[in-house]
């Protein structure tokens, strides 16, 4: 088979196809032929090392939508599923044409719902759903700050924060994408290099109730935006990995920070997030789709940051 890899850390051109051996099921797997990928953050820093994985060469790839193909498991040869989990499927990530993954880590994609879609919404609505609702415990009516609204997770926070019937205010660097979160259901669009995000907040509407906070480097910010016993889930860190925040201010608002760590729901839930899809309650955003031998050029423009949606890798 053939899987897009790299055998040593660089820039995008480490990226190669290569010819590589077909993965061997394991007793609890099921085969899949892969038909589409999607490029995360993580896999830019796997490639470039520094996030160094843990044998080369490597193949990323943290979401795979496919083709099941043979009986196993309790799925059918030709049944339709995806993996948020395919980073540990035998025979690697999303980039390879073919993976066995454990049949727990599968979820069948509805009617209606082309696998670009379904890997589209992948593990960044799986992370958005599990740091609003498994960690968040978002409730109607509570008002929602959701930092860079146009990353694969903010898309999504967006929409389930606003299914849920919470108001919600989100994070921009560019003028230009405001018209589009607007559009995705935020009530409030900051450019943060233009205005104060806190000030602007508490102006507005008096603090926020939860934060999902996808840079981490503004964290202090996300303190001064709550309210009294405000949650702030720390699901990214877009900006860096160090901060400093005003611990008397955390102390007296009694602000709950709460790691997300690498955030996953459940396989039912992600079925829920397919069949909303299918329903049309919520919408993956796809900036464009580009065959997978053309994974170098995808990684250059994800490390451009001018992409809303994300970029989606196709298996012919």
């Amino acid at each position: 088979m053939k899987a897009v890899q790299f055998a040593q850390y660089g820039d995008p051109d480490v990226l190669q196809v290569r010819e590589v051996p077909d993965p061997t099921p394991g007793p609890g797997d099921v085969l899949v032929q892969v038909k589409a990928t999607t490029v995360n953050r993580l896999d830019l820093f796997q490639r470039n090392g520094s996030r160094p994985v843990d044998k080369l060469p490597f193949t990323p790839g943290l979401e795979a939508a496919g083709i099941v193909v043979k009986d196993s498991q309790g799925f059918h040869a030709g049944e339709r599923v995806m993996t948020t989990r395919a980073a540990r499927a035998v025979g690697g990530g999303g980039y390879a044409s073919m993976i066995a993954v454990p049949a727990e880590d599968l979820v069948r994609i509805p009617e209606g719902v082309s696998f670009e879609e379904a890997v589209a919404a992948g593990l960044t609505a799986s992370t958005a759903w599990g740091s609003l609702f498994d960690i968040g415990r978002v409730k109607a009516g509570e008002r929602v700050l959701i930092w860079a609204g146009s990353s694969g997770v903010g898309i999504w926070a967006i929409q389930f924060a606003k299914q849920a019937g919470a108001w919600v205010v989100t994070t921009t660097s560019s003028n230009e994408k405001v018209s589009e979160l607007r559009r995705l259901g935020a009530d409030m669009v900051i450019n943060q290099r233009e205005e104060n995000v806190a000030e602007v907040i508490q102006n507005n509407v008096h603090g926020v109730n939860l934060v999902i906070e996808l840079v981490s480097t503004t964290i202090q910010t996300s303190i001064e935006s709550c309210t009294q016993d405000g949650r702030i889930v720390l699901v990214g860190n877009l900006g860096g990995q160090q901060a400093s925040i005003d611990m008397q201010q955390c102390r007296l608002k009694r602000v709950h920070i709460i790691g997300g760590g690498m955030l996953h729901t459940s396989t039912e839930n992600e079925r829920r997030i397919l069949e909303m899809i299918a329903a049309h309650a919520v919408t993956p955003v796809i900036a464009e789709t580009l065959p997978v031998e053309q994974a170098a050029e995808a990684h250059r423009r994800v490390a451009a940051g001018k992409t809303l949606g994300k970029i989606v890798l196709v298996h012919s």
